[in-house]
């Protein structure tokens, strides 16, 4: 008699001629399988069946997906806030290790075949079965984001990972959340198998389970770095690296996860229950539920690209300076093709130069690199034009030239291609003026370092229709960034929030405190870099002009009082020059040793962040973006604003009802 589940919404369960039972995840109404409470009962009831049948009646059992772009792609985020305390979350996270175990001690050969994303805890799911077998296509990858979300893998997957990858290499893959390639993961022990496509893995995982294969974990030589003293060796050097990346009282994850490992990494009972212990209150912490809230703006922003509608293939970029040359490469670099135009062939040859330093960091293997190379193509006359699915302007903040430009543009560009400005300081609606037709025209305005920085804002001018900006959207996402939709105005939103900061710093200087100080008191706060270092990064030039065009400038305009000004008209620009704020060698600012109290910088850190926070606000209420959501995604994504703080608005709005708490 066949076995049956019946009811199953997010697995299916069919047993074949050979007695292997397939367990295929495909999550009902959902692009991606994850984690939640219903997938996790439906898995339950599989390895029940499995469990109960009689001797030779199933072989083994596989675990596969029918999903074209993930395994098992985490846990379901949009459920973890139900778990509100610790002692829910344990509860919750005990039933879960307790199915782990089940299938990690079924009698059969349990084997995990996995295409597309296998992350969190789709990992640690797949690390309790008994063989693992990923295909090498570019799609799949394998990883542990959870420190992203302010907690470590808590479903034994710290166990499992060391007793897979080792020590160091388990460890490093939970403390960095990289996402690796199959041939990566396999080198570490993550992965025992790899075959070429999806199209090979019923085959593979048929013949591991005939064969009764399973992993025989980290080699002994590894095992040994598990041991004292080479543990606390090892636990310290993780301590120090993860310190120089980020701070224990910003993010503490990381740092529990090192505390677990050197307390109990050479005893694995001991581990799975510490595991759990740490775990919870992590999870219920406010940084945990700030960076599960930046995680799932990041999806908003995405959700504002048109599913299944303008592809673009080809973009041509007119200006091939530091930005346009940028823009191009980070296309190519993302797959498409595009071609750069500029009156300077110079300035090609320098674009096009730089754009090989992307690649080589970018693209693996020397194919993949020369076919880059190959994609990104020389057009000083602008023949590739009419072949374009994109065409984005990046020239020189003047009106007539982009006037001009456009109403050329518009002639030569084939229909239903993009017409894009990379503006950051021109009104949508004047260069849109001389166009047949203004709708047309809208704005892609990215941010530099264009490799580096995720957040994209697309600017709808006021005659701009929504098909442009629905694939203005489908092409940022397309190049793996983030779209914010703005109004047409001056700063658009992330120049116009983080201006006031900046100048605020200025002043802050200009009343004689430290540039050290200020800089230590916004690291403190939780920004990724101060704000003194970021006008020299940016260059002195461009802050100085975006001061004035918001009408931001320091009081004392013109004379000796306007520090930032008078460091202009010096030349002294910044990082660019080697002398802005400070002196820059080897490109790195030189610094004078100072130490501050944690008092005096959190209040200097506070009032550093006021203005910023007050415009947040002003933003927000003049509509120029949707909703406060978006002015706090954009201000995470676009300036790096401390993504354990949830946002200038959310941050504001917890602090206010702290404060009303303390005073009731």
């Amino acid at each position: 008699m066949p076995i049956t589940i019946p009811d199953l919404k997010d697995w299916t369960f069919t047993v074949d001629y050979e007695r292997i039972a397939w367990a295929v995840a495909d999550r009902e109404g959902e692009s991606m399988n994850a984690l939640g409470r219903r997938p996790t009962e439906e898995l339950e009831k599989i390895v029940s069946a499995v469990e109960s049948a009689e001797a030779g009646e199933i072989k083994g059992l596989v675990l596969i997906s029918a999903k074209d772009t993930s395994f098992i792609a985490g846990a379901d985020i949009n459920e973890f806030d139900v778990y509100d305390t610790e002692d829910k979350i344990k509860d919750a996270v005990t039933q879960t290790l307790a199915l782990f175990d089940r299938i990690e001690n079924l009698p059969v050969p349990v084997v995990a075949a996995i295409h597309g994303y296998c992350l969190g805890g789709g990992l640690e799911l797949a690390l309790a079965c008994h063989w693992r077998i990923a295909d090498r296509e570019e799609g799949t990858r394998l990883g542990f984001p959870e420190v992203k979300l302010g907690i470590f893998p808590g479903l034994n997957g710290t166990v499992r990972a060391i007793r897979s990858a080792g020590p160091l290499d388990g460890m490093t893959a939970m403390l960095t959340a990289k996402m690796l390639r199959p041939s990566a993961a396999r080198a570490m022990g993550l992965v025992d198998q790899l075959v070429p496509t999806r199209h090979n893995l019923r085959w593979a995982a048929r013949k591991a389970v005939l064969k009764k294969l399973r992993s025989k974990g980290a080699p002994w030589w590894k095992k040994l770095m598990a041991r004292q003293p080479v543990r606390g060796f090892l636990a310290k050097q993780m301590r120090e690296k993860t310190a120089a990346k980020v701070r224990e009282d910003h993010y503490p994850a990381p740092f529990r996860l090192i505390d677990l490992f050197e307390t109990c990494g050479d005893d694995p009972k001991a581990m799975r229950l510490a595991e759990t212990e740490m775990f919870a209150p992590l999870m219920v912490s406010d940084t945990s539920r700030n960076l599960r809230r930046c995680f799932k703006l990041s999806e908003m922003l995405k959700a504002a690209a048109p599913k299944d509608a303008f592809k673009p293939r080809k973009v041509h970029v007119i200006g091939a300076g530091t930005m346009g040359g940028d823009i191009a490469a980070w296309c190519v670099a993302c797959g498409m093709q595009a071609s750069l135009q500029d009156l300077d062939e110079a300035q090609i040859d320098k674009a096009l130069s730089r754009a090989k330093k992307l690649f080589k960091k970018r693209v693996r293997g020397k194919t993949a690199f020369d076919s880059a190379v190959a994609r990104l193509i020389a057009d000083p006359e602008g023949k590739h034009i009419k072949h374009a699915d994109v065409i984005i302007e990046a020239v020189a903040e003047k009106l007539e030239v982009k006037q001009g430009l456009f109403a050329d543009l518009e002639r030569k560009a084939k229909p239903g291609a993009v017409l894009a400005t990379n503006t950051s300081s021109l009104k949508l609606e004047e260069i849109a003026g001389p166009l047949k037709d203004p709708g047309r025209l809208v704005g892609i305005h990215f941010f530099n370092p264009v490799a580096q920085l995720p957040l994209v804002e697309v600017v709808r001018g006021d005659a701009t229709r929504e098909d442009e900006i629905g694939k203005a959207c489908a092409f940022v996402t397309a190049i793996n960034k983030l779209p914010l939709i703005v109004k047409s105005c001056p700063g658009f939103l992330v120049n116009r929030v983080l201006a006031p900061y900046m100048m605020e710093a200025v002043r802050l200087y200009q009343e004689g405190q430290p540039r050290e100080k200020i800089d230590q008191a916004a690291l403190k706060f939780g920004m990724p870099m101060g704000p003194m270092e970021l006008m020299d990064m940016v260059g002195l030039d461009i802050c100085n002009k975006v001061g004035e065009e918001l009408s931001l400038a320091p009081e004392g305009e013109g004379s000796q009082d306007n520090v930032l000004a008078n460091l202009v008209k010096q030349g002294k620009l910044g990082k660019k020059t080697g002398r802005g704020f400070y002196q820059w060698e080897d490109g790195k600012p030189k610094r004078e040793p100072m130490d501050f109290s944690d008092t005096e910088l959190t209040r200097l850190g506070e009032k550093l962040m006021a203005p910023l926070l007050a415009e947040a606000a002003r933003a927000e209420a003049e509509g120029v973006v949707a909703d406060a959501d978006h002015v706090d995604a954009g201000v995470i994504f676009g300036t790096g604003f401390a993504p354990f703080r949830g946002g200038p608005l959310h941050y504001a709005k917890t602090k206010d009802a702290a404060a009303d708490k303390e005073a009731a």
